[in-house]
């Protein structure tokens, strides 16, 4: 069979398994991409988990300290969480080129630049002398943490056989979720002793290790071609029937999930529950339910068809939001939990369907996603500030119970979207995307 041509409506070899089905021996990665068991894929994944808890871990660390930056700066809720919007939204716009320049330049060297630069800004932003030159540090951090996410799913894409890519996309999003617990967990238990300047730095630290065992351990790029971006691939994405409500999902998924992160502290830290620092922190111990449910929803979704665990996840989310509503502390809790799962296996399955739907233009697929995502961040965490400022956790919950409609309504649309046919030379099931 020969491979497909551009244009022809067919997946690229690159993407596929080898032709004759087999894997190859222990240490041997021949073919078109690198294969579960092998050591290349293994290092791999550990390289994209590292890659993932690196990312979230600075980009959100300080999430559990913005009741710190509200009390030193005086600065209302809404005010404070601009130290997380603005790396957000910079990071928004970052991705934008990032995923371009990927094209052209390669997914790996701009993974490695995107990590060491952005543990150093990470690191001076613990010395940061107010406010504004804080949140330019948190600027300069989003913009160059954008060359990881941009890249991370074309990177995984190409790299890895067809029938894994979710499993190892799945690992990296597992990273995410393991990272934002334990950069926000590190920051609040460093924070509860020696201040956010001592917590912001021993993230940046973090950060910075995590940038060289990436470059360490991450396997050359095999299935990576140079290319410019092709004329119209933008609109040509766009057009797609399925993509556009990818990333519609994407807005109004991140918008909820980092809503209810925000803004949860404020919750806790005042009446009726006056916890401490360390406690909050210990909130973010429930992304050990993202790690897995990513992992778990992304093999599922492989197994029985991502429209209808998607689908699922969505709903999780959505009666997770409704639990936090509850008076009781271990109710709200739980509720955090159950948002937590539904939003990583929402995401988990969403950023492999993007990856599968996306034909040719992978890295302007891949960047228009996670525009999308982290503008939800942006724009969205700090309006719930607004919600929260007015109406307090109760108007936090139908905030973000009005995204969680929306996100259910593209939920059912995708569900009827047809899949793309995208042959596969040993099919143990039928291969939709």
């Amino acid at each position: 069979m020969k491979p497909a041509r551009r244009g022809t409506g067919k997946i690229d070899e690159s993407s596929l398994p080898m032709r004759d089905g087999s894997e190859p021996a222990h240490g041997q990665e021949s073919g078109p991409g690198y294969a579960r068991g092998s050591v290349a894929y293994r290092c791999l994944t550990i390289a994209m988990l590292f890659a993932g808890f690196s990312t979230f871990s600075m980009l959100y660390s300080v999430q559990p300290l913005l009741p710190l930056f509200a009390a030193e700066y005086g600065l209302s809720a809404e005010a404070a969480s601009l130290a997380v919007s603005v790396g957000t939204g910079a990071l928004a716009l970052g991705i934008l080129i990032a995923g371009v320049a990927s094209d052209r330049l390669g997914r790996r060297p701009l993974m490695v630049f995107a990590m060491m630069s952005a543990g150093a800004c990470t690191f001076v932003a613990a010395i940061a002398p107010g406010w504004p030159s804080l949140l330019a540090l948190r600027l300069l951090t989003g913009l160059a943490l954008a060359g990881v996410p941009a890249v991370a799913m074309a990177y995984v894409a190409e790299e890895v056989r067809g029938h894994d890519v979710g499993s190892a996309m799945g690992l990296y999003i597992a990273g995410s979720a393991l990272g934002g617990m334990g950069g926000r967990l590190i920051a609040s238990l460093v924070a509860s002793v020696g201040g956010w300047r001592w917590a912001v730095g021993a993230v940046g630290v973090l950060g910075l290790v995590m940038a060289e065992a990436f470059r360490r351990l991450a396997p050359p790029s095999r299935g990576f071609i140079p290319r410019l971006a092709r004329q119209g691939g933008t609109l040509e994405l766009l057009r797609d029937r399925a993509l556009p409500l990818l990333y519609m999902e994407a807005f109004v998924l991140m918008g909820v999930f980092v809503t209810v992160y925000n803004y949860a502290g404020f919750r806790l830290m005042g009446p009726p529950y006056l916890l401490s620092q360390a406690a909050v922190g210990a909130v973010f111990l429930l992304y050990i339910v993202g790690s897995a449910s990513s992992a778990w929803f992304g093999a599922l979704a492989g197994r029985i068809g991502r429209r209808r665990i998607f689908l699922v996840t969505v709903l999780i989310l959505i009666a997770g939001v409704g639990i936090t509503s509850a008076r009781p502390l271990a109710l709200f809790i739980l509720g955090i939990g159950v948002v937590t799962a539904g939003f990583f296996g929402a995401h988990s399955i969403a950023s492999s369907w993007v990856g599968r739907r996306a034909l040719h233009n992978r890295g302007q697929a891949a960047a228009l996603y996670l525009f999308a995502y982290y503008l939800g961040s942006s724009v969205l965490g700090s309006a719930g500030g607004v919600a929260w400022t007015k109406a307090g956790w109760q108007g936090v919950t139908w905030f973000c119970l009005a995204l969680g409609a929306v996100a259910l309504a593209g939920a059912v649309a995708l569900a009827r979207v047809a899949p793309l046919s995208i042959p596969d030379p040993q099919p143990k099931a039928p291969v939709e995307a």
